[in-house]
């Protein structure tokens, strides 16, 4: 048994340094979660239990819109899967790395995030450090930097009073910065400006209220059909080849 313990704590140890650049952004950016949280009425209760149970930023954030205004079970559905539809292909290009986690699989599925995706499909366990372990430390890890920040956020909330009017746009400005990252980490940006052709086209139709859902749908629309077109290109390419 206390092996065993050694060699968890070994791996621990293993997988914190490449977690502590997401420890210093979700710290900040569960803070901010926590104290908008505060500000709309619920405590440091409800911000943890969110943070542990739906574990998605941007939709942690869009959801506080939705239990501040009429409930509405389908389109919160909807919107959250749209917002969080990337994980999809997370998923996908992740099963060779956990098809062998066993017991841990399922945590490693739940507990998947934009920042965990990159460490660990970046990374590959040290010499004699169990793969699975290492990627569940770092997972973990993750995980609780982001309730932890969105605890802290919380407590300070309830003993600081200042004014939040303005804070909503910590939602916009983390979208803004994964757009501009991506933007930057890519050379074709064709799927960017689809994005955003779409939105506002989406926009001026339907209004700023009900846009968001049309917009997703015709860019995923836009984009199977451009993709079923590149695959018909290659296919073309090939018997020209032959």
């Amino acid at each position: 048994m206390k092996k065993k313990i050694k060699e968890k704590i070994l791996v621990l140890k293993a997988a914190f340094p490449y977690t502590i650049p997401v420890l210093t952004g979700y710290i900040f950016l569960g803070t901010a979660y926590g104290i908008l949280m505060k500000s709309k009425g619920y405590g440091i209760f409800w911000s943890v239990l969110a943070s542990l149970l739906i574990y998605a930023g941007s939709a942690q954030y869009v959801t506080i819109t939705f239990l501040t205004s009429i409930f509405n079970p389908i389109y919160t559905f909807i919107m959250i899967l749209m917002v969080n539809a990337r994980h999809l292909f997370y998923g996908i290009s992740m099963l060779d790395k956990y098809k062998e986690a066993g017991k841990l699989k399922p945590y490693l599925i739940f507990a998947m995030s934009d920042e965990t995706f990159s460490i660990v499909c970046s990374t590959e366990a040290p010499k004699g450090i169990d793969r699975n372990w290492f990627y569940f430390f770092i997972t973990f890890l993750d995980y609780l930097y982001w309730a932890a920040g969105s605890a802290i956020g919380a407590f300070l909330g309830s003993l600081i009073s200042f004014n939040t009017k303005g804070l909503d746009f910590v939602l916009t400005a983390l979208f803004v910065s994964i757009f501009v990252g991506q933007w930057k980490g890519q050379k074709d940006h064709k799927a960017a400006i689809i994005g955003l052709l779409c939105s506002i086209v989406s926009l001026y139709i339907f209004g700023q209220s009900n846009f968001i859902i049309p917009s997703m749908i015709l860019i995923i629309v836009v984009l199977t059909l451009l993709y079923k077109k590149d695959v018909k290109k290659e296919e073309l390419k090939e018997e020209v080849v032959q």
